[in-house]
């Protein structure tokens, strides 16, 4: 069975960290573009992160940036987030691309979510 899998959400205070994980079964993410997507409660999905196959060239969207760090390694994607804000609170999708844009009209495929809330 193909699937993506997402792990290592969770609740945190502002100022905290977590690191999202990102892994395949069924296939391998090592040649895939990989994103990081959220929706927060009453938006639509939106782009957060994304990564190379190679991991030379990576992307964030403005409200994330110098906070948040995606890395991988081999069949596995990282979101490192760091000083989380309340609105942060979202439920995180990690997803293959077709091409490296945050855009939903390029995913290839979707994990299952993982809750993220950031919350005092």
């Amino acid at each position: 069975q193909v699937r993506i899998v997402e792990s290592g959400g969770g609740s945190v205070q502002p100022g905290g960290s977590l690191r999202l994980s990102c892994a395949a079964s069924g296939f391998t993410l090592e040649q895939s573009t990989v994103g990081w997507f959220r929706r927060a409660p009453g938006t639509e999905r939106a782009g957060v992160s994304y990564i190379s196959p190679s991991g030379n060239s990576v992307g964030y969207t403005d409200s994330v940036k110098g906070r948040f760090t995606i890395s991988r390694d081999k069949n596995t994607v990282y979101l490192q987030m760091n000083d989380l804000k309340p609105e942060d609170t979202a439920v995180y999708y990690c997803a293959t691309l077709s091409i490296p844009i945050l855009a939903p009209s390029a995913v290839t495929g979707w994990g299952q979510g993982t809750q993220v809330t950031v919350s005092s």
